[in-house]
């Protein structure tokens, strides 16, 4: 298996890249779609070292009835460096050539997310995307037309959740992970400050403020919460799905597209900004969180410059592979609520969504391959090796003792599906520029008027939604 890492700054190069194309015999075809009954949906999931590897291959291979004459090399690519890792380490290839043994996989690695889709952006107008890619769940509806239609592939069938990402009717991406978000904490420090783990926003707020006054005055780089707000993602915890929580509703995307002003007063997004807002300006994010990156963040973290960060279960994948060390870290679940007797909204998605471009010179052994990725020949492994939760109903896994904190403190919670926006709102976006993660950026910057920017986000909004000639 051959990897191709691209840097920060390489959009010119990928750019420049072409797919690499497939060759089969005329029987590859045949083969690459009965490839689609491999899924065995009645074992458990094995660990890394399980025997399930053998057994899959054996079992997929025998149901596929493959052409072992194909000859291709498949390219994908991805943003997750830490999965990149994984498929080096668990011999994805290998595993897929004890099915079709003449099949390369080219993986194409990138180190940051925004560079990803911006080289995919160029590519896709140059008809040169890989074969196979990771999506965003909002990003399979910008990549809609190069993407193949997987509604009727067993991954699909399995899938827990794929269904609910479908756009326009069709299933175009299988998520092989789901997970929640997670506020990460150093049990001690909480201890040593006399913080409670907060079952409210007001406690979460006074939770955090309680820290950075009993560690700031100690530590000037000390910052109670973590964020890497340089990136502008990280800050999509609070500013991405703080509207989904604060209402309950996990498409509240496509709702505001039917308002003209859903950013007035007495909305949910403006009631849970605000509460953001004000939690930025009491300084518990450090002396300088826009110019501090994830990685740093992560960092900062690991040294207990800060007792808190928020982020998925990605997140602690990444740190363990920075080699530190979870020893007095736990979780526990970020509260929207105002009351403890309120109900405790936990928005939940699928995430890196496995696609099959309409740029593969053979799409049926790309299709093959995405049939393979989550069957019992590698799914089970591979998903026991990260911190996320599995996607497919066969293939059930335990949680990292880190993250099963959190629903040990809070077990009775109320699951919100987070849907990223139709193609009302991505239209919407794209009229009014406007991007949830940016404005937490916004909000941390000197002179920022939260009333105000509203008033111009409402503007924009009920000027777009004409234009577009939206009900």
């Amino acid at each position: 298996m051959r990897k191709k890492r691209f840097l920060l700054g390489a959009v010119a190069l990928t750019a420049a890249l072409a797919a690499t194309g497939c060759s089969s015999t005329p029987n590859g075809s045949q083969a690459a779609d009965s490839a689609k009954n491999q899924a065995d949906t009645g074992k458990d999931s094995g660990s890394a070292d399980s025997g399930s590897r053998d057994s899959g291959s054996e079992d997929t291979s025998k149901a596929a009835g493959a052409d072992r004459n194909i000859s291709c090399t498949l390219t994908l690519a991805t943003w997750d460096v830490a999965a990149a890792k994984t498929f080096e380490e668990l011999d994805m290839e290998g595993r897929f050539q004890e099915l079709y043994p003449n099949v390369e996989i080219d993986i194409e690695e990138f180190n940051a997310e925004p560079e990803y889709f911006n080289s995919m952006k160029i590519r896709s107008s140059a008809s040169e995307l890989p074969d196979l890619m990771f999506h965003k769940s909002d990003s399979m509806n910008q990549y809609s037309e190069y993407l193949a239609d997987l509604t009727d592939t067993e991954a699909n069938k399995n899938n827990q959740i794929a269904s609910e990402y479908a756009v326009d009717g069709k299933v175009l991406g299988i998520p092989d992970r789901k997970a929640s978000d997670y506020v990460y904490y150093w049990t001690d420090m909480f201890d040593e400050a006399g913080v409670e783990v907060p079952e409210t926003w007001d406690e979460f707020v006074e939770a955090s403020e309680k820290l950075q006054e009993h560690f700031g005055p100690q530590d000037p780089d000390f910052g109670a919460i973590c964020m890497g707000a340089k990136d502008a993602w990280p800050t999509y915890p609070l500013m991405e799905y703080g509207p989904a929580a604060q209402s309950g509703n996990g498409y509240y995307w496509d709702a505001m597209t039917t308002e003209d002003a859903p950013f007035a007063e007495g909305t949910d997004i403006h009631t849970v900004y605000g509460k953001i807002y004000d939690l930025f300006q009491k300084g518990v994010l450090g002396k300088d969180p826009l110019g501090i990156t994830y990685d740093q963040s992560r960092a900062l973290f690991a040294k207990k410059k800060g007792a808190m960060t928020l982020n998925s279960p990605m997140f602690l994948t990444a740190y363990k592979a920075d080699g530190y060390d979870t020893a007095g870290m736990s979780t526990f679940y970020l509260p929207f609520r105002d009351s403890s007797q309120d109900e405790f909204n936990l928005v939940t998605q699928g995430d890196c969504f496995l696609t099959v471009t309409n740029n593969s010179e053979n799409p049926e052994v790309a299709k093959a391959f995405l049939e393979f990725y989550f069957s019992e020949a590698w799914y089970p492994d591979y998903i026991a090796s990260i911190s996320s939760d599995s996607t497919m109903t066969p293939y059930a896994k335990e949680l990292d003792p880190v993250l099963q904190t959190a629903s040990e403190l809070q077990p009775e919670v109320k699951f919100v599906t987070y849907g990223a926006g139709g193609s009302d709102f991505i239209n919407m976006v794209s009229e009014t520029k406007f991007d949830c993660k940016q404005l937490g950026v916004e909000m941390l910057t000197d002179g920022f008027d939260y009333a105000k920017r509203c008033e111009e986000l409402n503007q924009t909004w009920a000027e777009a939604r004409t234009k577009l000639g939206l009900k």
